[in-house]
């Protein structure tokens, strides 16, 4: 796996600390137990690629000898967390054999952004040498899409220094990899939201392995059932995320029925994007880390954190206000 140059990305807000705070408090919440109907509803989306389910292990592989090692330095930082996920990333089989579970609450703490792009590749399984011939064989093709697909370029992360030149490089590698995913998967094509999750790859390696990572999300994480021209999934996933908010908060699900707001008119960017243009890309790539570690189970607790969070303002807005405002 090939690593790219180091990503420059903004430190967060303090809005973003405190919004990541809280969406961590609420999906500690969000820990439905098996006899919940939500459970149930969670059920046919659950990520079957995620590492807990490939190795189901008992709640002590979260406790590790490596734990243990890890100290606090004079400034409150982890002396040793380098070493760690240097160990991980340089013996990752034999870790996900062992401590899939430790692993998972590790990402869940915070990914170092040096150690991102080999986690996202590792994460997804990638298998470079392969794909990296397919890779080179489609961007010398023509796609049906390249119209649409050029006319999105420029909308992507336009403020971002690798995206903002016209015809510079970012945009060339946004549209290499895009066009290829569009002529590897005939059916899928080209929807728009996926240059977002592109760039944001892009952002972290090279064109190959963003392509051989798209195509991990697309076929084993249930996007590619997502983008599909019936959008038949992302219906599915509306109402199952529906149904979530009738129950767990029944007083905000009577308000957006009274209001008129369905949920395909706020939540359908969340799914289609990975909320990939909600946020500050610090808290996206924490977000990334998370979907690629848990799968879409996790979107859907994001977008129930979020919606709990916002609870008591969004009872007081109409619709028209509730849309402007929050979503």
């Amino acid at each position: 796996m090939t690593q790219s140059n180091d990503v420059s990305l903004p430190d967060m807000t303090n809005d973003d600390v405190e919004l990541l705070k809280k969406l961590e408090e609420e999906n500690r919440r969000i820990e439905y137990d098996l006899k919940s109907p939500a459970s149930a509803i969670l059920k046919p989306i659950v990520n079957t690629h995620s590492p807990e389910l490939h190795h189901k292990q008992g709640r002590k592989d979260s406790i590790s000898s490596d734990l243990s090692n890890l100290t606090i330095d004079s400034d409150g930082n982890l002396d040793n967390e380098w070493v760690i996920w240097n160990k991980l990333v340089n013996n990752w089989s034999l870790y996900m054999k062992k401590k899939s579970i430790w692993i998972r609450d590790l990402i869940r703490s915070g990914v170092p952004v040096h150690f991102r792009p080999l986690l996202w590749q590792s994460l997804t399984k990638i298998d470079t040498t392969n794909t990296k011939e397919k890779y080179i064989e489609l961007i010398k093709m023509s796609s049906p899409c390249e119209k649409v697909i050029q006319r999105d370029i420029s909308r992507t992360y336009p403020e971002h220094e690798f995206f903002k030149e016209q015809h510079g490089l970012g945009q060339e590698s946004l549209f290499n990899v895009i066009k290829a995913y569009s002529l590897y998967d005939r059916e899928v094509g080209y929807c728009q939201g996926m240059s977002f999750v592109v760039g944001l790859l892009l952002m972290h390696m090279p064109e190959e392995e963003a392509f051989a990572v798209l195509v991990s999300i697309m076929q084993d994480y249930t996007m590619r059932e997502m983008y599909k021209p019936d959008m038949y999934h992302l219906g599915l996933c509306m109402y199952q995320f529906e149904c979530m908010i009738q129950e767990f908060l029944p007083d905000l699900y009577r308000h957006f029925q009274a209001e008129g707001l369905h949920t395909s008119m706020y939540a359908s960017s969340w799914f289609l994007t990975l909320f990939t243009k909600q946020f500050s890309l610090n808290m996206v790539c924490r977000i990334m880390d998370l979907f690629l570690s848990e799968g879409m189970e996790m979107i859907f607790r994001i977008s129930m954190g979020l919606l709990e969070i916002h609870q008591d303002e969004l009872m007081l807005l109409s619709m028209e206000d509730m849309l402007k405002v929050t979503f």
